[in-house]
């Protein structure tokens, strides 16, 4: 690569940071390439070149479902929640039980859930999730009512940090789990 191609692609990679600081929601890929003008390959080689330079700062580049951010490496964290205590959304044990099975079994309807996890499931929990924007109705199970079925969003994979299903840890072996107990 010459000298004036390095020069290009490390202001792309700059144009790339002020869109992304500018930005209140992740760009995704496509909506970079059309801003800046930019081929597939393009504004891999600035994305990486961003990438690099980012490295030695305090910000890195995080790519979702959505697209990509800027975000605070995590060895800052702490200071963070130093100096601003804001207060911590706690999330319930049920609304955490009731997500990891949508994520985990999808697409699952509201008598799955309840199986899964043996207890009747609040309408509340679904309602703060559908709020959140976390899970979805796509559908309708080919069964006796047509119960609706659930699945996680974007917006799921964007709280969380990822960019598909397939970084959720694995599920643990509760049959192995229950024989330690």
């Amino acid at each position: 690569m010459t000298d004036i191609q390095c020069q290009h692609l490390e202001e792309i990679s700059k144009h790339i940071e002020v869109l992304l600081h500018a930005s209140e929601v992740p760009l995704p890929a496509n909506a970079l390439k059309k801003h800046l003008s930019l081929s597939s390959k393009e504004l891999k080689q600035a994305l990486e070149l961003l990438r690099q330079r980012l490295d030695t700062g305090v910000l890195s580049l995080h790519e979702t479902a959505s697209g990509y951010r800027l975000q605070i490496a995590d060895s800052y964290s702490l200071l963070i929640q130093r100096v601003f205590p804001q207060r911590q959304e706690r999330l319930s044990q049920a609304l955490l039980e009731t997500l990891s099975v949508v994520a985990y079994k999808q697409p699952v309807t509201r008598s799955d859930i309840e199986h899964v996890r043996g207890v009747t499931l609040s309408s509340n929990i679904l309602r703060q999730l559908f709020d959140k924007g976390w899970i979805e109705e796509k559908g309708y199970k080919e069964t006796l009512g047509r119960p609706a079925l659930l699945h996680t969003t974007a917006q799921f994979l964007d709280a969380f940090g990822l960019s598909d299903l397939d970084e959720l840890p694995p599920m643990p072996d509760m049959a192995a789990i229950k024989t330690m107990a």
